[in-house]
């Protein structure tokens, strides 16, 4: 490689005779300093203007937090952030984390800037409710939801369980104490007046455990939030009868009215051994947050990408097939503002007027 290298006199001048002393044998000397330091003021010139490291010469970097290495969370971030990153030219540095909870944290200490969370647990956040009581922070807006986790109640046939109505006096797990899924449950129970403190046997087992106690007769039935179909149910649903519990429409309601960040869902015939017919439920969603700061260019741009490069997204990751524009705006709580870039896109789409 040959580095050419553009010398005014003034530089040479001042190396020979001011660190020097014009002493003549040491000209070599004071040429190769004088050279260096022409070099390193071009370089340094370079760094200034900065070098660029992604496409279009963007030098920005976002940082996205997800959830933990097995995870749906941190799966999506990573087949989504080098699509991402190929459109925009931002650099995505994908994290794991300890999800929802811990990535609003991380965003409220510059940690991180962008992060997947559920719809409920921004609402807790930003509202300092629930899991963020004495602890709320506004640090974050919303950028768009982008599928949904169902709210699943299991019961096993056995138990005669057919309504939430049923668990009324009966053994029932209700996830991890202080989870979000404890809270989902509390909430659903509570429309249909059933205290998850008193009125029922409760036990705190997460997805995996509660099949298991489930198939050992040692609960009733147990609560489960997340995608479907769910693996731990599908494995349970092999070699144990059991019945999908509905959230019927008039639920759906006043949970809605109550809680912005619930949507209405149906699970299929057939996702689980045994289920012959749709069943309702309600479900939160899996959503975008930004720090509320970052600009409006980057939060329209990441935006805009998200949606317009849906099926090269589906194809890296299944869980991209349920991206939709139209719907991306549903289950983001009112007290939850949404990133002017994001606001930006979707007013540019129509989905928001």
């Amino acid at each position: 490689m040959v580095i050419i290298v553009t010398m005014n006199y003034s530089v040479f001048e001042y190396s020979k005779n001011i660190l020097f002393g014009g002493n003549i044998m040491k000209k070599g000397i004071a040429l190769l300093l004088a050279l260096l330091m022409a070099a390193t003021m071009m370089f340094a010139g370079c760094d200034k203007q900065g070098t660029p490291d992604g496409e279009n010469g963007n030098t920005e970097k976002i940082v996205l937090a997800t959830g933990g290495n097995t995870g749906t969370y941190y799966a999506y971030g990573m087949a989504m952030g080098p699509i991402l990153q190929e459109k925009t030219g931002i650099t995505f540095d994908v994290q794991s984390t300890g999800a929802s909870k811990a990535n609003i944290q991380l965003i409220q200490q510059g940690e991180a800037n962008m992060a997947i969370v559920q719809n409920d647990v921004m609402y807790y956040a930003y509202t300092g409710t629930d899991l963020f009581t004495g602890a709320q922070t506004q640090d974050f807006a919303a950028v768009a939801t982008l599928y949904p986790e169902l709210c699943q109640i299991i019961a096993s046939k056995s138990s005669g369980i057919k309504s939430v109505a049923d668990l009324a006096g009966k053994r029932v797990s209700v996830g991890d104490a202080g989870s979000g899924v404890e809270f989902n449950a509390k909430q659903i129970l509570a429309a249909y007046g059933i205290d998850i403190e008193k009125d029922i046997e409760k036990q705190n087992l997460g997805f995996g455990p509660s099949a298991d106690a489930l198939k050992d007769e040692k609960i009733d039935a147990f609560f489960c939030v997340a995608g479907i179909p769910t693996t731990a149910i599908t494995d349970l649903a092999m070699s144990t009868e059991i019945t999908v519990v509905p959230v019927e429409d008039d639920k759906f309601a006043e949970l809605s009215s109550q809680y912005g960040f619930y949507t209405q869902q149906v699970i299929p015939a057939d996702t689980y051994n045994g289920m012959t017919e749709d069943v309702k439920t309600v479900a939160v969603m899996a959503t975008y947050v930004v720090d509320k700061d970052l600009s409006e260019e980057t939060v329209y741009n990441i935006t805009k990408a998200i949606f317009e490069n849906k099926e090269q997204i589906a194809a890296a990751y299944a869980k991209g097939s349920e991206l939709d524009s139209a719907k991306a705006v549903q289950g983001i709580p009112s007290e939850v503002p949404m990133h002017a870039g994001a606001e930006k896109y979707f007013k540019e789409i129509g989905v928001l007027q």
